[in-house]
C-alpha cells in the first residue's frame, strides 16, 4: 500500500470501529424516577395548647392615695373575704389633711354667720331707705361669697375624709390573693399595684395561640380541656376571650377557655391542656416524607403533568401528625407531588412519576378522569 494512502483510510477505519462498538444507538438522557402521590383529605385533626387554671375576674388592688406602708396583714395565697383590709398606709398626712379640712369648715361657718348678720341689718336699713340699693348688693354678694366657701370647704372634708378611709386597702371581693407586689416601709404612688386578687367564681384555662395560625380561632369555638390532675378525662369549654394583638415578645396571642361546666374541680394555678378541633382548616395533606424546607420555608415539588418536569411550590402547613401534614394553602387536589427523595431534586428538573410499586404514573390521563 502506498505511503500516502494510510492517512486517508485511518479516519473512515475509526469511524467503522466506533458504530460496530455501539451499534449506532445515540446515549441518552438519564431521567430520574420519582414516586408520586395526589394530596388526600386531610382527616380531622387535633391540637394541643398548654394552659394554667386562672379565676375569670382577677383584680389587680392598689391604694387610691399615695404614702408609706406600716402593715401588711396578707400574704400570697391567702384566702381573704370582702372588705377584709390587707395593707395599711402611714395615717399621720391623711389625719393632718382631714385636720386641716376640719379646720376651713369652721372657719367657713364662722365667715357664713357674720356676712349673715351683716346682710340682716344692710336689709332693715335698706328697707328705711338709709341705704342705696348699691350697697346692700355688695353686701348680698359677700354673703352668697360665704355661702360658696363654706360649700367648697365641706366639699373639701369630705374628700379628706375619704382619703382618711383610702389609708387602708380592702379586698373588694371574696377570693384569694396570687400575688403581691410590696412590703412594709415601701412607699407607694397611688395606683401602685400592690396585690393581685384571684375573686372566688367560675374558672378559666390561660392559653397562648400561635401567631401564624391566629385566623383558625374565633371566639365562642367548642374546645376540650384536660386537667393534668385528671389525665385522661375532657371538660367541654369554648374559646371566651382572644386577645386583639400578639405579645410583642412571645408573637402568641393571649385567649381564655371557659369550661361549659361551672362545676369542674379545677384550682387555681392548676396546669391543663386544651384540645381544639380544625375541622376545615386542613381540606388536604400529604406525607411527611413530601414536605422539605429552605431559610425556614416549607416546600413540596409539584409535578408538571406535559413536561413531566418537578418545580418547587410552597406551602403553608399546619400541626404535623404521625405521618401525615396538613398543607393549609398552595396545593390543589389534582396535584401531583413528589413523595420521596426531595432533598435530591432540583427545580426545573424532568423525572418519570412511578408509584409505590414502581409503575409508571400516567399523570395526564388521570387528571382527565
Amino acid at each position: 500500500m502506498s505511503r500516502h494512502a494510510l492517512p486517508r483510510t485511518l479516519p473512515l477505519a475509526l469511524a467503522l470501529l466506533l458504530a460496530a462498538c455501539g451499534n449506532g444507538d445515540q446515549i441518552q438522557k438519564s431521567v430520574r424516577p420519582v414516586m408520586v402521590v395526589q394530596p388526600e383529605p386531610a382527616v380531622e385533626s387535633v391540637e394541643a395548647f398548654p394552659g394554667e387554671v386562672r379565676a375569670r375576674l382577677e383584680s389587680e388592688l392598689a391604694f387610691r392615695i399615695g404614702g408609706k406602708i406600716v402593715k401588711r396583714l396578707v400574704d400570697s395565697g391567702a384566702r381573704v373575704k370582702q372588705d377584709q383590709p390587707l395593707a395599711e398606709l402611714d395615717p399621720e398626712d391623711v389625719r393632718l389633711q382631714l385636720e386641716a379640712a376640719r379646720a376651713q369648715v369652721a372657719a367657713a361657718e364662722a365667715n357664713l354667720r357674720l356676712v349673715r348678720a351683716e346682710r340682716e341689718r344692710y336689709q332693715v336699713l335698706l328697707e328705711r331707705h338709709l341705704i342705696s340699693r348699691s350697697q346692700f348688693d355688695n353686701v348680698e354678694n359677700q354673703y352668697r361669697a360665704g355661702e360658696a366657701r363654706l360649700k367648697q370647704a365641706r366639699a373639701e372634708f369630705d374628700v379628706a375624709s375619704n382619703q382618711a378611709g383610702y389609708a387602708v386597702l380592702r379586698a373588694p371581693a371574696s377570693g384569694v390573693i396570687v400575688s403581691r407586689y410590696a412590703e412594709v416601709g415601701q412607699v407607694v404612688a397611688a395606683g401602685q399595684r400592690v396585690f393581685t386578687l384571684a375573686a372566688d367564681g367560675e374558672r378559666e384555662v390561660l392559653i397562648s395561640l400561635p401567631e401564624h395560625s391566629i385566623e383558625r380561632f374565633r371566639i365562642g369555638q367548642e374546645v376540650s380541656v384536660e386537667l393534668w390532675s385528671q389525665p385522661g378525662r375532657r371538660f367541654p369549654g369554648r374559646i371566651r376571650e382572644l386577645s386583639p394583638a400578639a405579645d410583642p415578645q412571645s408573637r402568641t396571642y393571649a385567649a381564655r377557655v371557659s369550661f361549659a361546666d361551672a362545676e369542674v374541680p379545677a384550682e387555681l394555678g392548676q396546669s391543663a391542656r386544651v384540645f381544639v378541633q380544625v375541622n376545615g382548616a386542613a381540606p388536604l395533606s400529604v406525607p411527611l416524607s413530601a414536605l422539605t424546607a429552605e431559610a425556614g420555608v416549607p416546600f413540596v415539588w409539584v409535578l408538571d403533568p406535559h413536561t413531566s418536569t418537578i418545580r418547587r411550590t410552597p406551602v403553608r402547613i399546619g400541626p404535623y401528625g404521625e405521618e401525615r401534614v396538613p398543607v393549609l394553602e398552595g396545593l390543589k387536589p389534582e396535584d401531583w407531588v413528589v413523595a420521596a427523595g426531595v432533598q435530591v431534586l432540583r427545580d426545573g428538573q424532568e423525572v418519570r412519576p412511578v408509584d409505590r410499586a414502581n409503575r409508571v404514573v400516567k399523570v395526564l390521563a388521570k387528571a382527565k378522569e
